[in-house]
C-alpha cells in the first residue's frame, strides 16, 4: 500500500513590525540642512541680517524713500548680476562687464550727437555694439581655448582705451556733450530712466525691469532646455557635448546676455544723467562678480541660481547706502565686500558639502 504524502497549504504571515530600515543613500535629512543646500537660502539670511542691522544704526533707513534709494541703488547693480550669474553657472566669467555699459552708452551718445540724428538711432546702435562685443568674447574663448579671464581681461583693457581715446577724438573732452534736448530723448528716458510714485515715494523704473530680468532668466534656467544646457556646460562641457548639448552655442549666447545687460544698464546711466564721463566704470566687474558669488554661484560654474545673485545685489546696494545713511566713511564699502565675498565663499563651500554628504 503506497501511502502519499501531501504539502500543507501555504500560510502567508505578515513581516515582523519594526522600524523601518534606511541606509544613508535613503535616509532623510533634516529640513534645515535641506533648506541650506539651496544656494539663495544662506544669502538671503545674510541681507535679512544686515537690513535689520541697518535699520538700527541708520534710523533715516526705515523711511519709504530711503528704501525706494536702496532698491535703486541695488537695480543698478542687479540688472548685470544676472546675466553674469548666468554666464558663471556655464562656466566663465567676464570682467569687461564693468567698462561695457560705458562703452555702450559712449556709443549712443556720439552716434545721435555727432550725427544729429533721433536718440533711438543711438540706442540700436549701442544694442548692435554691444550685442557684438559679448559674441566676440564668446568666439574668441570657443576658437581658442583660452581662459575667459584672459579673453576677457583683454577685452576689457581694450574697451578701457577705446571709451577715453574715442571719446577724447570725437568730443574734444573725456565726456560726452548733452543730448537731453535731442529728438527722442524724452521717450527713450521713459523706457530706461523714468520714476513712477507709490505712496509718495518716487520708485525708479530699474527696480521694474530688474526684477522682470530675474523672474525671465530664472523661468529660463529652471524651466527650459536652454536653461539644462547652462548647466551641463558649466558642469562638465565636455560630457555635455557628447550628449548633444551645444557647446560653443550656450557659451556665445551668455555673452551675448552680459552683452544685453551691459547695453540696459548704459542706456540707463546715459538718459538718466544725459551725458557719459568715459572712465568710469572700472572695477564694476568685481561688485557683479562678487555679487554672483554671494548669491551663490561657483565660479568653477555648474551650480547656483539667479534668484540667489539678486539678494546679492540687494545686499551690496544695502550697504552702499547704509553706510552713508549711517554716517560712516564710505571707504568701508570696498573693505566689507572683500570680507563679505570671502565670507560668502567659505559658506557656499560648505552648503556644497552638506548638500552633497550621503
Amino acid at each position: 500500500m503506497t501511502m502519499t504524502q501531501q504539502a500543507a497549504p501555504a500560510v502567508n504571515t505578515p513581516p515582523a513590525s519594526g522600524p523601518k530600515q534606511t541606509d544613508g543613500r535613503t535616509a532623510r535629512r533634516p529640513l534645515a540642512l535641506r533648506l541650506l543646500a539651496r544656494p539663495e537660502v544662506g544669502v538671503f539670511l545674510g541681507a535679512v541680517a544686515v537690513f535689520v542691522f541697518f535699520l538700527v544704526a541708520a534710523p533715516s533707513l526705515r523711511q519709504g524713500s530711503s528704501i525706494a534709494t536702496v532698491l535703486y541703488q541695488a537695480s543698478t547693480i542687479g540688472i548685470m548680476v544676472v546675466p553674469v550669474a548666468l554666464l558663471m553657472i556655464g562656466g566663465e566669467f567676464d570682467l569687461s562687464s564693468g567698462v561695457a555699459p560705458i562703452a555702450s552708452a559712449l556709443t549712443a551718445s556720439m552716434t545721435a550727437f555727432q550725427l544729429t540724428l533721433n536718440v533711438w538711432v543711438g540706442v540700436l546702435v549701442a544694442l548692435a555694439v554691444s550685442l557684438a562685443i559679448g559674441f566676440f568674447n564668446g568666439w574668441l574663448l570657443v576658437k581658442t581655448g583660452l581662459p575667459s579671464f584672459l579673453v576677457t581681461l583683454g577685452t576689457f583693457m581694450g574697451l578701457q582705451g577705446v571709451n577715453l581715446a574715442v571719446t577724447k577724438l570725437v568730443t574734444g573732452n573725456v565726456a560726452t556733450d548733452d543730448i537731453s534736448d535731442m529728438d527722442g530723448f524724452d521717450q527713450a528716458k521713459a523706457v530706461f530712466a523714468s520714476s513712477f510714485n507709490v505712496g509718495g515715494v518716487n520708485v525708479k523704473i530699474t527696480i521694474i525691469w530688474w526684477l522682470v530680468f530675474a523672474a525671465l532668466a530664472s523661468w529660463v534656467l529652471l524651466r527650459t532646455k536652454y536653461g539644462n544646457w547652462i548647466f551641463s556646460v558649466g558642469g562638465n562641457k565636455d560630457s555635455a557635448r557628447a550628449v548633444g548639448v551645444p557647446v560653443n552655442f550656450t557659451k556665445i549666447t551668455l555673452f551675448m546676455l552680459v552683452g544685453f545687460g551691459a547695453w540696459f544698464v548704459g542706456m540707463h546711466n546715459l538718459f538718466q544723467y544725459n551725458t557719459v564721463q568715459s572712465g568710469e566704470g572700472v572695477g564694476n566687474e568685481l561688485i557683479y562678480i562678487a555679487a554672483a558669488v554671494v548669491g551663490g554661484c561657483l565660479l568653477t560654474g555648474g551650480y547656483g541660481t539667479v534668484i540667489g545673485p539678486v539678494f546679492g545685489a540687494f545686499m551690496f546696494g544695502l550697504v552702499n547706502q547704509g553706510i552713508v545713511f549711517a554716517g560712516w566713511n564710505p571707504d568701508w564699502f570696498k573693505t566689507f565686500l572683500g570680507v563679505m565675498l570671502v565670507g560668502a565663499t567659505l559658506v557656499n563651500l560648505w552648503v556644497r558639502k552638506q548638500a552633497t554628504r550621503r
